[in-house]
């Protein structure tokens, strides 16, 4: 049976060729350490992790690629961020339609102090940005956001966002797990102060690797989280105050960055625009293949928008008559197609879109995903909402 990957959002797959080349060709011809052998192979796999940094910073508009840093995920980034700039008595504003990733670390902050409002948003995921002057405190710091809903695909305005921002003299925490390499993102245009971001979506690299970009004048509000060996100033026990030193202690999941790397490159040469063409164009006609399937009397409901201004490639359902997650196991098992059924780790989300506690199946596509896929897994459903 063949396999259909639309599960996009979770993780890309497959990834372009080049990037498991590179691990590979990493792992085995070099493996060196940075900031650690003072040896011309450590100096070219320091080279790599730079050309990197800089490469991001090319895809964001971001700032100097020494405040560019590596973590595992955008998870790891949103708490070493979170964790090391609020403090006791701050106020933040999140959007209700947020992952678990700034919850759980502001449910953690709340408890020590920190307090939080929610943004409301429509039952489409869209942000009422008139609500947010309304929500201000003079205690509060920062706004922190996702730039599209993991659940049903909503893009929230970050450029009006980061406006709002400087003109109430905030700071603005982007999350864009969802949107890194499938969007265009400026950060000196949508005026984002720390851009957080995973490197195995929409960025195509491997698991494993993630990071954040810093606005010069963020650096010193940020108490490191983490703490250790970075090869440099060894002679003190001290943490680093230079960037990127500051926020990469212990060693980089460098093979990872090589992955990256190769993938960053990738994008840049296929074209943003032209990935987010064939994934909008793939979205359009599953949404418009689905609107109109109503088995035994009752369409199948599209949680979120119904046509594709707006939004991302993921689309999240809900099947009249049938339990979802029996719906998503027969679709693997008798179909090959894989998709993703739940609460999606968003809580908030789901409450916003009326959809909690029973969640959604959800169905996001890639580059790499055809017109043949989309059609299939359209008739799937159709078989097993009859039977």
């Amino acid at each position: 049976m063949k396999k259909r990957y639309l599960d996009q959002a979770s993780t890309t797959y497959p990834k372009p060729e080049c990037v498991a080349k590179a691990v590979y060709e990493y792992m085995t011809g070099n493996g060196s350490n940075i900031n650690r052998g003072c040896y011309e192979q450590a100096y070219e796999t320091e080279e790599v992790i730079l050309e990197t940094r800089e490469l991001l910073c090319e895809l964001f508009d971001g700032p100097d690629c020494k405040n560019v840093i590596f973590t595992k995920n955008v998870t790891e980034s949103l708490n070493i961020v979170l964790k090391g700039f609020l403090k006791a008595g701050d106020h933040v504003l999140v959007s209700a339609m947020e992952h678990n990733a700034v919850m759980r670390p502001m449910r953690q902050l709340e408890a020590m102090g920190v307090s939080f409002d929610r943004i409301p948003c429509t039952m489409q995921g869209e942000l009422i940005l008139d609500e947010m002057q309304k929500l201000l405190k003079p205690e509060t710091k920062a706004v922190v956001m996702m730039h599209a809903s993991n659940v049903c695909g909503t893009i929230l305005p970050l450029k009006k966002v980061g406006e709002f921002c400087k003109e109430n003299s905030l700071k603005f925490i982007a999350d864009c797990a969802q949107t890194a390499g499938v969007l265009p993102i400026s950060m000196k245009e949508m005026k984002i102060d720390v851009l957080c971001f995973t490197g195995h979506k929409g960025l195509m690299g491997p698991q494993g690797i993630g990071g954040f970009i810093l606005q010069e004048e963020m650096i010193e509000g940020i108490e490191p989280l983490l703490s250790g060996g970075t090869g440099s100033i060894s002679h003190t026990e001290e943490i680093p105050d230079f960037m990127p030193d500051r926020f990469e202690p212990g060693t980089l999941n460098l093979a990872g960055i090589f992955g990256l790397h190769a993938a960053i490159g990738w994008i840049l040469e296929t074209g943003i625009e032209v990935i987010h063409e064939k994934e909008m164009a793939l979205t359009a006609l599953f949404l418009e293949k689905i609107k109109d399937l109503d088995p035994r009397g009752e369409k199948v409901k599209l949680i979120g928008k119904e046509t594709v201004q707006g939004r991302t490639s993921v689309v999240s359902i809900q099947t009249p008559g049938r339990d979802f997650s029996e719906v998503a196991y027969l679709l693997d098992k008798n179909y090959g197609i894989m998709s993703r059924v739940g609460l999606h780790c968003a809580p908030s989300a789901h409450k916003t879109l009326e959809t909690y506690p029973t969640g959604t199946i959800r169905f996001s596509f890639g580059y790499f995903n055809t017109e043949e896929d989309v059609l299939f897994t359209v008739k799937a459903l159709e078989e097993l909402l009859w039977n």
